[in-house]
């Protein structure tokens, strides 16, 4: 149970991070929703209230695209001074053709990782004082579509395939967890990963009519959202986990990543890439 624990959901008004708010919320935890809709949010905290009796929910809105949002995202979590013992960072966005961002940034890697980046770093001592705590990434076995990680274009200017830069985004998430999780080895805070298989949601829906008839073509072949969410909820609560850090799991099993997406070396030069481009000490 997670009575008296404060999570953290970023994507949390639809499908894995909706899912994962709502049997967070059964499990008695108290959630913050980061959100970029206003309107979604509500149905979301309505329906958790509605389905779990729960009113411990509370919003913060934010798009992870931008990083003025994220920084205000953080500060207002920061002033309410509360604690945090759960962060799960699950926003994601998957999009067809090249878009950048506010700061100038390719929108999949500025949302996917730097938008979680940004975030985690500014509520790490949050989560430090708060500790035993928990960060969990929701990363993708879609990291298999790239053949790694080009640290010299990571904003993907040489040419552009969607699922390709998808896919690094995804393998940056996994080299965040395994360099994250080094740096805070014996603080009371772990870092894990999982793949939450192909979940029917309004994923790739933002990329026009193309986006939907595709979704709407795999849906009979997809996961619900629930099951999609059921293993980042195991690695937000169970005891058993409590000593696991810097792991990678599918259906709530160790999951064995592609070699470029573990590799430390890469990790690290990736770290110093993503604070470089966050505007964040090393």
């Amino acid at each position: 149970m997670l009575e008296g624990r404060t999570c953290m959901i970023t994507g949390a008004t639809s499908g894995v991070g909706r899912a994962a708010a709502l049997a967070l919320a059964r499990e008695g935890a108290e959630l913050f929703l980061v959100a970029r809709s206003r309107e979604r949010a509500a149905e979301t905290v309505a329906e958790i209230t509605r389905e779990t009796g729960s009113s411990a929910v509370e919003v913060i809105l934010a798009d992870l695209s931008e990083q003025a949002q994220v920084r205000k995202a953080a500060r207002e979590f920061l002033d309410r001074d509360r604690p945090l013992h759960v962060l799960l960072n699950n926003a994601g966005v998957v999009n067809i053709t090249r878009r950048e961002t506010a700061d100038g940034l390719e929108e999949t890697f500025a949302v996917n990782h730097l938008g979680h980046f940004l975030l985690t770093a500014l509520l790490l001592e949050r989560l430090r004082s708060s500790a035993p705590a928990r960060v969990v990434n929701v990363a993708s076995d879609a990291h298999r579509y790239a053949a790694g990680l080009d640290l010299d274009d990571l904003q993907s200017e040489r040419g552009y395939r969607g699922m390709r830069v998808y896919g690094r985004s995804k393998g940056a998430n996994l080299l965040f967890t395994h360099e994250l999780a080094r740096r805070l080895e014996g603080s009371g805070i772990t870092v894990n990963a999982m793949h939450p298989g192909f979940v029917g949601s309004g994923f790739a829906t933002n990329n026009g009519l193309l986006g939907r008839v595709v979704m709407g073509l795999c849906r009979p072949f997809v996961r619900s959202p629930a099951q999609g969410a059921d293993t980042a909820v195991w690695l937000c609560t169970d005891p058993a986990l409590d000593a696991t850090s810097g792991a990678y799991f599918y259906d709530r099993r160790p999951h064995e990543p592609l070699a470029w997406a573990r590799d430390p070396e890469t990790a690290a030069r990736l770290w110093e890439t993503s604070a470089r481009l966050t505007g964040l000490p090393g």
